[in-house]
């Protein structure tokens, strides 16, 4: 069973990347506002520390440069935005797991019924994936080849009626929760008619 052995690994090494990643932007955080000297030892490693993180604190100091916020605190935004990552991340892989035991065990068993609904919710694992992907797209520039181009495409058909739908509050956009919502209540069905 792989969702008993290797899961609790790369769920570790991910929460691992995150505490690492969470360290870095709260020393960024402390130097935006202790502003040390740059010629010193602390100044130039505030420094390096802010060329590490400005890939992602640039787009979130922008997006608050837009609402008149003060933008020392875009390391604040993109610490609540990795936390929600590393948490959707470590579901969706152990989504990937649990898919994989449960296709094998009941191919294994012959049960086609069971065959079908782990398919099928395997399936929407992977739209949640890619909207996932669409959401982190928003803060990266990208070309039509890559992966978040493509993601962008598979999950328009249905994201964008919902948009159109539940129009932004303020500056969040909340269409990817409520499609969230939607398809973790499709898996549960799946699983509901499907497995059990």
């Amino acid at each position: 069973m792989l969702s008993l052995t290797v899961y609790p690994i790369v769920r570790l090494v991910i929460w691992g990347a995150f505490l690492l990643f969470l360290a870095l932007l709260i020393l960024r955080l402390i130097f935006n506002y202790a502003d040390p000297n740059p010629f010193g030892t602390v100044g130039r490693f505030s420094f390096k520390i802010r060329k590490i993180t400005e890939r992602f604190v640039y787009p979130a100091a922008r997006l608050l440069a837009n609402y008149r916020v003060d933008i020392k605190l875009a390391p604040l935004v993109v610490i609540f935005i990795a936390l929600v990552l590393t948490y959707l991340s470590t579901q969706i892989i152990g989504n990937a797991f649990f898919v994989i035991d449960g296709l094998s065990a009941s191919i294994v068993g012959g049960n086609v019924k069971a065959t079908i609904g782990y398919i099928l919710y395997g399936l929407l694992s992977l739209f949640v994936l890619m909207i996932v992907l669409r959401f982190v797209s928003q803060w990266f520039v990208y070309t039509s080849n890559t992966l978040f181009a493509f993601a962008r495409r598979v999950t328009d058909p249905i994201m964008l009626p919902v948009q159109r739908l539940i129009p932004p509050i303020g500056m969040f956009d909340i269409s990817p929760m409520v499609v969230l919502i939607l398809i973790f209540l499709l898996q549960a069905a799946v699983m509901a008619i499907f497995v059990r």
